[in-house]
């Protein structure tokens, strides 16, 4: 459980080292996931989202891949940066949010 304290800047300095590189993994897995839950919800031959100037695609099926995907990587960020600064908080004991 995060402390009730403000974080010290020391702290916070310390952590954006481990947020940079876990926003970079994060974002490779929830491409990685995103990829996955397509190829079994998205209709058609294309194994890849439609992008949002792909005429080819209905608007319905352009939207829902906007949604997925946003809510993919939002959760999997969510996931990635809280348990990122859990282990900081282990290692250091010091809490690394605002």
């Amino acid at each position: 459980m995060p402390s009730e304290k403000t974080p010290s800047t020391s702290a916070k300095i310390l952590y954006r080292p481990v947020g940079v590189v876990s926003s970079i993994v994060g974002g490779l897995i929830a491409s990685l996931v995103f990829k996955q839950v397509w190829k079994r919800v998205g209709s058609g031959d294309k194994p890849d989202a439609p992008g949002p100037l792909e005429s080819e695609y209905s608007f319905k099926e352009i939207l829902l891949a906007a949604v997925l995907q946003g809510a993919i990587f939002a959760a999997v960020r969510t996931v990635i940066n809280r348990q990122g600064a859990k282990a900081f908080q282990r290692a250091t004991g010091e809490w690394p949010g605002s």
